[in-house]
């Protein structure tokens, strides 16, 4: 597909991350007015309260709303319409007054109201990685998971919008006489891409993977903060807990599966053959650059076609014992990383767990230290123009003792 031109100059640009293909959608204000929802063109946003109430787009009144969730509760038919008019009001000659703000004078709000939120653990190579720092390589990969994907249940009151700052968590850790109550110690980020659920499930029922592609909305850059000290002496046996539970920060523009079409790619090779209800007909993942910065230096950069498993492969599991789905649910990639140490995706697999430390604006690092920024990004790079995510950032603040 080639480069959509827009009536918004700035969209037409090579390296602008938001063109006509893109249209991804946000919640935003502007001087103190109440939130609703827009979409990024180019350097502006476009108004899509404003376009209902001129009567130049039809989603049922739900763009006024402060989240996109029932807008997304109407539907993909309804997804696809709105995508097509927008595309059509946006293209170059278009003649439509259109309300257009500016980016650069408006805040972003979280995009949507997150009902649950799940985090899995996909990329093969960051499994490896960590598992070889907790259980050798011998055990490094448990036996189940690459028969199926592995999650676990965190918590939607603490995902926040990008730009948001975070504290750095107190906690207990393990301590050479026995538990300490410290500051995190070793804090860490984590590289993923968060798919946004626009459709509900029945309890007790269960969806194909074909059924969970076709319920996902869209996608956002994310960050599973992780206190990885905390973590340590939390986790066996069941799981990450308060070592997640401090912040994860998501990007404010969705960026839909309609835009994403075009890069869809196959993922990592298989080691034995899924179960049926995980087979996918075609492949569920995205030619997909990512990356991450400390304090705006390049640390790590990967690709998600890296990935295990794909979104929709992720959703039909999380369905695979009758658990119901919900529009505004938030499922996490788990930690996307490459092969070698630039391409991992949180500073545990890059510093080999502290051990071999990396240098930041010419000081050595091993975790996040205070005042620190983490920032997100990723883009697909297609014929002259390029799908982004707009960023993903976050401050550590200092712990509360």
């Amino acid at each position: 597909m080639a480069l959509l031109r827009s009536r918004v100059e700035s969209a037409n640009r090579p390296d602008c991350p938001f063109p006509l293909n893109n249209l991804p959608y946000g919640v935003f204000s502007v001087s103190g007015a109440a939130p609703r929802c827009g979409v990024a063109i180019g350097d502006m946003i476009l108004d899509l309260a404003e376009c209902e109430a001129c009567g130049l787009v039809d989603a049922d009144g739900t763009f006024a709303q402060p989240a996109l969730n029932s807008f997304m509760a109407l539907g993909r038919a309804r997804w696809d319409a709105v995508r097509a008019r927008l595309t059509e009001l946006l293209a170059e000659g278009a003649t439509p007054d259109l309300p257009l703000v500016a980016m650069s004078d408006a805040q972003m709000h979280l995009p949507i109201r997150v009902t649950e939120y799940t985090d899995f653990y996909a990329s093969k190579n960051h499994a490896f990685n960590v598992g070889v720092l907790f259980r050798g390589p011998e055990n490094a990969l448990p036996p189940q998971w690459t028969h199926m994907p592995i999650g676990y249940n965190g918590r939607a009151s603490s995902v926040v919008v990008s730009g948001t700052p975070i504290r750095r968590p107190m906690g207990q850790v393990r301590g050479e006489a026995g538990p300490e109550w410290v500051p995190c110690r070793r804090l860490d980020l984590e590289l993923e891409l968060g798919a946004v659920v626009g459709a509900d499930s029945e309890m007790g029922s269960r969806v194909s993977v074909e059924q969970a592609e076709a319920m996902i909305f869209g996608y956002v850059l994310l960050n599973d903060w992780s206190a990885r000290d905390i973590q340590a002496w939390e986790y066996q046996p069941l799981g990450p807990f308060q070592s997640k539970a401090l912040g994860t920060t998501i990007g404010a523009w969705i960026v839909t599966q309609a835009a994403l079409e075009p890069f869809r790619c196959a993922g990592a090779e298989r080691l034995n053959p899924l179960l049926p209800y995980l087979h996918e007909r075609r492949p569920g993942l995205y030619d997909l650059e990512l990356g991450w910065t400390m304090n705006g230096q390049v640390m790590g950069r990967t690709n998600y076609n890296v990935m295990y498993y794909s979104s929709a492969q992720q959703l039909a599991h999380h369905t695979s014992s009758g658990c119901p789905m919900r529009v505004g649910d938030l499922l996490g990639s788990g930690t996307i990383s490459g092969p070698g140490r630039d391409q991992a995706g949180a500073l545990l697999e890059m510093t080999g767990g502290g051990k071999a430390p990396v240098t930041v604006n010419g000081a050595p690092r091993t975790f996040i230290e205070d005042g620190d920024e983490i920032g997100l990004f990723a883009q697909a790079q297609g014929a002259g123009y390029r799908i982004g995510f707009g960023p993903c950032t976050g401050r550590i603040l200092p712990a509360q003792p």
